[in-house]
Formats: C-alpha cells, sequence, structure tokens
C-alpha cells in the first residue's frame, strides 16, 4: 500500500492533544518567523507584480494578501504571501532535508483558514506541524545521502504542492477519501526546477508560492469529487519513482509517524541568505570580534568547507561580482565580504544598491574557495574562514553549527527581535501597536478561537 495512506490517515486523525509540546512551540516560531519575512520581502521583486496580477484576476474575497490589505480567492493570496516570505530567502527551512516549510505551510494555512472562517489557533497548529512533517519526511526519504537539489530539484517547491494540498484538506475538513484525491492533485502539478539559483532569476522565489496555490487548488478540486493519483508516492508513475528514479528510502519516510514530528527540526536563519552560507558568516562574525581585522589591510581570504560551500563561491566572476540579489544571496565570497566590511549581515545588504557597492565587491574579490570533502555533510554544514593580513598574520576560525542550526536553534525571543528588524520593511506600514499584538498573538495562538486575527493586524 502506498504510504500516503499512512499519511493521510495521520492528516485527518491526529488532533492538537496528541501534539508534544516541543512542536507546538516549533509552530509558534513558524509562524512569527515566517510572518517576518513576509513583511521584509513584501516589498521585493516579483511580489508586487503578482498582487498587480491578482487584482486583475479579481474573485471572491476570501483571504488577505499580507501588507497589501488586499482580498482574493484563498489559492492567489496563498501564491503572493508564500512569494513574499520565501523573497528574502530569510525564512526556516528543515537543516537536513534542505526544504524551506513555513513560506508553502504558513501561506496556505492561513489563506485557507481564512477561507472557512472560525478556525482555531489549535486547528491552525495542528495543520502546520502536521504538514511540517510531511514535508521534511519527503525530503529526507528522497536521495538518502543527498537531497532532491542534486537531482535538479528546487525540493521546497516540489513537495510543497503535495504539502499545501494535507494541509489545506486538513483544514477544509477533508475526508480520507478526499484527501487521497487532494495528495494526487497536487501531484499532477508538481514541478519546481533549481535552476532559478544559477541563472539568479525571480522563479526561485516564485515556487513556494506556486506550490502553495497549486495544493490549495487541488484540495477544493477534490472538495468537489475530482478524483486524483491514488498511488501518488509509490506507485509506478509516483512522485519517488519519476523525481527520483526510484532512490529514496521507505522506512524514512514513516519512521515514528505521530510520534516523531520532524518540525521540531527546522531551523530559523539569522541572515538573509541562503543557509549553506551561514557557517562561514558565523566564522567571520567570531573574527572580527576577537581581531582588529581592517579590510584594507587583508591580502587574501580563504573559505573552505563541503561541496556545498565550495559550489556556491563558484564561479568567482558571479559570486564575488553579482548580477541580481539571487547571485548574492547564494554567494560565499559575496555574504564573508559582506561581514567584513560592515560587521554584519542584514536584510538591507541584498538591495540593487548593496550588491553594487564597490568596498564589498574588492574584498569579495580578495576570496577563494578550497574544497574539503571531509566536511561534507547531508544538510547544512560547517565552514571556516581564514583571514591572511598583509603583515603575514593569518586569523582561521572554523563553525561545526551555524546559528539557527538543529544543534544551536533561534529562540522564540531570537524570533521576535527577527520579527521587530523585519516590520518597517513592510511595503505598507503597519497601525499603530500592530507589532506587540502580533507577537503577543503568535506567542499564546493555541488560545485563540480565530486564528485570522493574526492577519487582519498585518493588513
Amino acid at each position: 500500500m502506498d504510504a500516503v495512506n499512512d499519511f493521510v490517515k495521520h492528516f485527518t486523525r491526529t488532533r492538537y492533544k496528541d501534539l508534544p509540546g516541543v512542536a507546538v512551540e516549533s509552530v509558534k516560531k513558524e509562524v512569527l518567523d515566517s510572518l517576518a519575512t513576509a513583511l521584509g520581502g513584501s516589498s521585493k521583486a516579483g511580489v508586487g507584480e503578482l498582487v498587480d496580477m491578482v487584482r486583475e484576476w479579481g474573485g471572491a474575497g476570501q483571504s488577505s494578501i499580507i501588507a497589501y490589505g488586499i482580498k482574493c480567492p484563498a489559492p492567489n493570496a496563498a501564491q503572493v504571501n508564500g512569494t513574499m516570505i520565501h523573497a528574502l530567502d530569510y525564512d526556516d527551512g528543515h537543516q537536513v532535508a534542505l526544504v524551506h516549510i513555513g513560506c508553502v505551510a504558513v501561506s496556505t494555512c492561513f489563506a485557507v483558514a481564512e477561507r472557512m472562517v472560525g478556525i482555531s489557533g489549535k486547528e491552525l497548529i495542528t495543520a502546520l506541524a502536521l504538514g511540517g512533517d510531511f514535508l521534511a519526511r519527503l525530503g529526507l526519504a528522497s536521495r538518502p545521502g543527498s537531497s532532491a537539489l542534486s537531482a535538479g530539484w528546487h525540493p521546497t517547491t516540489l513537495f510543497g504542492f503535495l504539502g499545501a494540498a494535507a494541509m489545506a484538506g486538513r483544514i477544509m475538513g477533508l475526508d480520507e477519501e478526499k484527501m487521497v484525491n487532494a495528495i494526487g492533485l497536487a501531484y499532477h502539478q508538481c514541478g519546481g526546477a533549481g535552476s532559478g539559483v544559477a541563472d539568479g532569476a525571480l522563479a526561485k522565489r516564485m515556487g513556494p508560492g506556486l506550490a502553495a496555490r497549486g495544493g490549495i487548488t487541488a484540495a477544493l478540486m477534490a472538495e468537489r469529487g475530482i478524483t486524483g493519483e491514488r498511488n501518488s508516492l509509490e506507485g509506478k508513475s509516483g512522485l519517488f519513482n519519476v523525481y527520483m528514479r526510484g532512490d529514496y528510502d521507505p522506512k524514512i519516510l514513516t519512521a515514528d509517524l505521530g510520534t516523531r514530528f520532524e518540525g521540531v527540526n527546522i531551523g530559523d536563519k539569522p541572515y538573509p541568505c541562503c543557509g549553506l552560507t551561514h557557517a562561514c558568516i558565523d566564522a567571520t562574525l567570531a573574527l572580527i570580534s576577537r581581531h582588529d581585522v581592517i579590510p584594507s589591510q587583508i591580502k587574501d581570504i580563504t573559505v573552505y568547507g563541503g561541496q556545498t560551500v565550495y559550489d556556491l563561491s563558484r564561479p568567482p566572476e558571479i559570486k564575488c561580482s553579482p548580477r541580481t540579489i539571487i547571485d548574492a544571496q547564494f554567494s560565499v565570497p559575496w555574504v564573508v565580504a559582506t561581514a567584513l566590511v560592515k560587521g554584519r549581515v542584514t536584510v538591507e545588504d541584498f538591495t540593487d544598491t548593496a550588491i553594487r557597492r564597490r568596498d564589498i565587491r574588492e574584498i569579495a574579490r580578495k576570496v577563494t574557495a578550497r574544497l574539503e570533502p571531509s566536511m561534507n555533510r547531508h544538510g547544512v554544514g560547517p565552514g571556516g574562514v581564514v583571514i591572511t593580513m598583509q603583515d603575514g598574520t593569518a586569523y582561521r576560525e572554523e563553525v561545526e553549527h551555524c546559528l539557527g542550526s538543529i544543534e544551536r536553534p533561534m529562540t522564540f525571543d531570537d524570533c521576535v527581535r527577527k520579527f521587530r528588524d523585519c516590520a518597517p520593511a513592510s511595503v505598507k506600514a503597519l497601525p499603530a501597536g500592530a507589532v506587540d499584538n502580533i507577537i503577543e498573538m503568535v506567542e499564546r495562538l493555541e488560545t485563540l478561537d480565530d486564528a485570522t486575527e493574526i492577519v487582519r493586524q498585518l493588513c
């Protein structure tokens, strides 16, 4: 029997009381972190264009577009919100599965909750905990020891279609038969090529929104009796055989299902760029906190790590002189140079103006990458930096677990600070007191009779 049936039972039968406390707390961080990055991403390239398109489409005013205050059909709202959450590459993600969670999960669940009306905080938490677990397990089971990325897919988008359908179906109260159909119909839409990163294209930030939109659409179709693929995960033409060429581990997929929630292993980002660069940022910031490193007196810089650190440093002509914001977000030389010049790495360092700063480009061109195969990890791995000064003095720092990793997690208070930092970047200023109100409501999310009170504070 296809494992989709195990997940369908899990989605339809699990109740809030079945969730461990750590899973509930992880969801609260996921919600606040995602709302932070939504506000920060609301003004970024591609988001406004989507908003204009949704306005043109019109339709029923079911769900809200964060920051813009526009009401539109639930799939359309989820598409825009999912895109803005992911736009900064500042959103959370599972550290081993390499799947961003909140951009798909939070955008889907709030949009559907608004459509349904009266969805409690407990029910929202349950849907998010189940969805995060499902998305992470799909990523963990795919190409064990590697990831869907190595097969050319953006796993957030690819798995996001299925996860969004299941979360939407849960909130809509679909029965098991319709839930199977919803996931099958979502599978029929699956896509998400990983090529957008190499091309520096806005397509990268569009994927999660497309997945949220497609998943909700699939659930709405199933609700009306439209049928879908029944063996969408393990069938001959299912996800793992078609997209992974059969390279998956069924044991990883369902091990301890219902007792272990992978959402607890979702990491929040302290820096608005690819998480695979964060160990090198931490190493750089550690060095400049201990030593008087004057950028103009640096002779050369070596960054080293596993294959991911090495790959995100090449080709140097692009990584040291980024063409686009996406190039900069996925460049180890660029983020290390930014940390050295500015002493921090923040949202304001990834704008069209910031990526053309000559002083940072000059330092980035001094960076050389070295591959250390012993530092290869499945997921987010370690990184190191060696800074050699013109007088021959060398400073070295290596970070095994970056801030925001499973081993060094950000706290809810860290996410509060991040939310406060991102809120001023909203395309529209929040009403007076909204920031404090949102933080307080998320902290007591399980007590809310209507979870969408939070969204109304954002519009």
